[in-house]
């Protein structure tokens, strides 16, 4: 009765202030994703210099991007069941435990084959840092101000572009390349602190929706969700294997090899079984069940369209200006830098917008200018003699387009999900986006691999990506039509 009545007069817990839990961790996913944005434009910037430093062939060294762009393919389908199995937040600081030990591994790597295993490991961890930083962020914000909450957690899109390729280049003409590594040791610390620190104990954030059989209880309140093994073993390897089919067609200018069509083949025959069994199992490994709400529908084909016109041309303007106007690699950088600025600021101002303005009225309007921004770099690159200044511009043109449009899309997306789909929300709008990057990196390196590395083929390939930005505005168009509709419960 004594320790009744103690625990009866005993005060109880305040609960947290809403905006303060959101500024935690909103802290906490800006320094983890600005560490990881930044390696990914740094480690591009010095593949010739680690050719060299390890004796070996540009290609063998260009596996350092691929293995770490297939371990994060192959990860991110575990996010959504990370965290409701462990929480959020192990899941953040484990992603961040990865990344961190993968840069040191990285730094003291012997020859290209070590290197390439190392950078699976930092893929690993960067694989979960995008949707599990995402799923905080939406988790803590308030509906109503979700575009604000998701502007702040874009800043690493304005930082990397613009100060990658600058701080890589300065780092491996004034030290070595191991510092492209190193660096990423202090932030990764200062990023674990801060989690540790910061953001709130794990709550459960089931990975599909509650089914009789999908889990039990562990302990207080938690949710141990179930791993869907075969949808596990269907779609992880089937990413990484399209991922792969694409990358290696890229290369070649052709995806009719065996290297290439092969495992993209396999990539897509092991997805569709995926899906296939996603729609039908009570528990899948990622709920595809979301796709039946229009919104979110509208919101994962608006992006994977755009990002396949916006990510794949990010190739051409290095190329054009080394190979076309014989610039270096720096000179390349800094001229692409004003583009990360614009893109950065643009979307802090549209992501805040997204939450008063109608999608339908504020994305299709973004998309229209991007598509016209890459239309007049197109034609462009086809004047002789063309002054950068034009270029630039054209391509800032372009740049504000897609400011208008990442952001937002990614918001209104997953706006009105109730809080227990968030999880499954994110982690397939990162898949989405991943896969709009690499399969128009890939379609994007066969136009201009087949146009010839002249002008008039990077006019093609421009004017391709033009396209693919301007086919965004069909799914765009079934946006909500009004801002903050009422709350909707997705189909089960």
């Amino acid at each position: 009765m004594r320790t009744n009545s103690r625990a009866a007069a005993a005060p109880a817990r305040p609960a947290p202030d809403p905006d303060t839990a959101l500024n935690r961790t909103l802290a906490v996913t800006v320094v983890g994703m600005v560490m990881a944005v930044l390696d990914m434009t740094i480690v591009n910037v010095a593949l010739r210099r680690l050719s060299q430093s390890f004796g070996a062939s540009l290609e063998t060294v260009q596996w350092t991007t691929t293995a770490y762009t297939l371990a994060l393919a192959a990860v991110i389908p575990t996010a959504a069941w990370a965290m409701a199995r462990i929480g959020p937040k192990r899941t953040y600081v484990t992603a961040l435990t990865l990344f961190t030990l993968g840069s040191l591994l990285a730094a003291c790597a012997w020859d290209a084959g070590s290197l390439i295993a190392f950078r699976a490991v930092q893929g690993l961890g960067g694989g979960l840092l995008q949707p599990v930083g995402m799923a905080m962020v939406m988790g803590a914000a308030d509906r109503s101000r979700l575009g604000r909450a998701m502007a702040v957690a874009g800043l690493p899109i304005l930082v990397g572009p613009v100060a990658g390729p600058v701080l890589g280049g300065w780092l491996v003409d004034a030290a070595s390349w191991h510092w492209i590594f190193l660096v990423n040791l202090p932030v990764g610390v200062l990023a674990l602190l801060l989690a540790l620190r910061l953001l709130p104990p794990d709550t459960p954030m089931p990975a599909t929706p509650s089914t009789p059989g999908a889990g039990r209880t562990a302990g207080a309140g938690r949710t141990a969700a179930r791993l869907d093994l075969p949808g596990l073993l269907m779609l992880s390897p089937g990413l990484a294997l399209l991922l792969y089919g694409l990358a290696r067609g890229g290369e070649r200018g052709d995806f009719t090899t065996p290297g290439a069509l092969v495992p993209a083949l396999a990539g897509v025959a092991l997805t569709a079984a995926f899906v296939g069994r996603a729609l039908t199992t009570p528990a899948p490994l990622l709920d595809l069940r979301l796709l039946r709400d229009r919104t979110f529908a509208a919101g994962v084909g608006t992006l994977a369209l755009f990002t396949c016109g916006y990510f794949g041309s990010m190739l051409l303007g290095p190329l054009y200006w080394q190979q076309e106007r014989g610039l270096s690699a720096t000179a390349a950088g800094l001229l692409g830098a004003p583009v990360g600025l614009v893109v950065g600021t643009t979307m802090q101002f549209a992501a805040r917008r997204i939450d008063r303005v109608a999608p339908r009225r504020l994305i299709p309007a973004g998309i229209a200018v991007a598509a016209l921004g890459m239309a007049l770099t197109a034609w462009q690159v086809g004047v002789p003699g063309v002054a950068p200044w034009r270029m630039v511009a054209s391509v800032m043109v372009m740049g504000v387009g897609a400011g208008m449009v990442l952001m937002p899309t990614m918001t209104t997306a997953s706006r009105n999900l109730p809080a227990d789909r968030l999880a499954a929300a994110s982690t397939a709008l990162s898949i989405d986006s991943q896969l709009g990057a690499s399969v128009g990196t890939a379609v994007l390196s066969v136009v201009l691999g087949t146009a010839g590395l002249h002008p008039s083929g990077f006019r093609t390939a421009y004017a391709v990506a033009a396209t693919l930005l301007a086919l965004a505005a069909l799914p765009a168009s079934a946006l909500p039509a009004s801002a903050l509709p009422g709350r909707r419960q997705p189909p089960r």
